[in-house]
């Protein structure tokens, strides 16, 4: 019966000890968040939007007068410091398209620049008059002598929006 208890003991004291030796270590994991967006316009979801990239590839196929259904994403360039009627979005290699909101519906928040963005609409390729050249340059806040110097029509890649979600 003494070895008995011995044998116990000695036991008892391998499976604590055992047990200590194999301390877990747990890194600090923080809870998935998930990302909340600000929707305006028609209400849309995520689903099948392409990248700024793929919308340029697009853009370069299209001729003035031709149209795409697309949704895409992108970060805001700039907005209209008036009141949020338009806003530049990059798509790459230094080409920006210039995106008017369905019918003035609804306008983005002015500090929204930076933002990403998430943008349904139709994507086209349009010469922009000089007189809407210089109603842009108004509104962006610029100079009379740079208003002036807008002398040419310019080939835009346009697009109108019916409907963007912004992350929060």
């Amino acid at each position: 019966m003494k070895y008995l208890a011995q044998i116990c003991l000695v036991t008892i004291l391998a499976f604590t000890a055992c047990k200590e030796s194999k301390k877990e270590t747990r890194e600090a994991v923080e809870p998935k968040q998930e990302v909340v967006y600000d929707s305006f316009g028609e209400k849309i979801t995520l689903d099948d939007a392409i990248s700024s990239e793929k919308l340029l590839a697009k853009f370069k196929d299209l001729k003035v007068g031709d149209t795409l259904d697309v949704k895409f994403t992108s970060s805001i360039e700039d907005v209209c410091p008036k009141k949020g009627c338009w806003m530049k979005l990059p798509l790459a290699e230094d080409k920006t398209t210039f995106v008017r909101f369905k019918d003035y519906g609804f306008f983005m928040p002015l500090d929204s620049k930076g933002r990403e963005v998430v943008v349904n609409g139709k994507a086209f390729v349009k010469e922009t008059s000089v007189e809407e050249l210089q109603h842009y340059a108004q509104d962006a806040g610029k100079t009379e002598e740079e208003i002036a110097a807008i002398t040419e029509s310019k080939i835009d890649f346009a697009f109108e929006a019916d409907g963007v979600l912004m992350k929060k």
